[in-house]
């Protein structure tokens, strides 16, 4: 009797567990497969202001084309949330679903990005040391810790550099030190202590990053 009860105890546990396995296998929430052909219809109302291909033309502009989708995505969720400021980027975003984001995200990130170039050789050498070895007796941090020597950035973490606008990059940099833009603290705190010759120098160097 005492071997049936522990047989049937037993074989109760192992029916417990493989049934909460199943369970915790089904609560899984699925993972999302971007349409890239929905993402290029929906990236279509966004070519006038970011390119047909997301290398902008406009140098006010932010190039998107190659950007991280998970960089893109958040930046998308945040206009629409209010998080970052921008009365024509807040607008298309609020017509924008979770998987119209993703999927215009994946789209950009398939395109080739366009080479940009410096303008100032006085200044690309005063963005470069800034932008390798950061200014230590003020400690400012070296943006290839984060964005990489080549301004390839960190997926996930921090977006592609490589190339964009100076134009685009001085404004957000600006942005970011006069409390415009406040969705990233790390970003916030560096542009601080930046002044106005500094932050034209770093983004003349990352304009012609590659």
């Amino acid at each position: 009797m005492k071997l049936f009860s522990s047989v049937f105890f037993s074989g109760l546990i192992t029916l417990t567990l493989i049934s909460h396995s199943f369970a915790a296998e089904e609560a899984k929430p699925a993972v999302y497969k971007p349409d890239l052909a929905k993402g290029e219809a929906s990236f279509a109302s966004c070519a006038a202001c970011h390119g047909a291909d997301g290398n902008s033309a406009i140098t006010a502009n932010p190039k998107l084309a190659h950007q991280h989708p998970e960089y893109l995505v958040k930046q998308l969720q945040e206009f629409k949330a209010g998080k970052r400021a921008n009365a024509v980027m807040s607008g298309m975003a609020a017509t924008l679903s979770e998987d119209d984001m993703k999927n215009v995200a994946a789209w950009l990130t398939t395109k080739e990005s366009k080479k940009g170039f410096a303008k100032d050789k006085d200044l690309v050498a005063l963005g470069e040391r800034i932008y390798k070895g950061g200014i230590a007796d003020r400690q400012i941090a070296a943006c290839a810790g984060c964005h990489s020597p080549t301004g390839a950035g960190i997926p996930s973490q921090y977006p592609r550099l490589s190339g964009q606008h100076q134009e685009y990059t001085v404004t957000q940099l600006q942005n970011f030190r006069g409390g415009v833009r406040n969705n990233s603290i790390q970003m916030t705190m560096i542009a601080a202590k930046l002044n106005d010759k500094e932050i034209q120098a770093v983004s003349d160097y990352v304009a012609g990053l590659h």
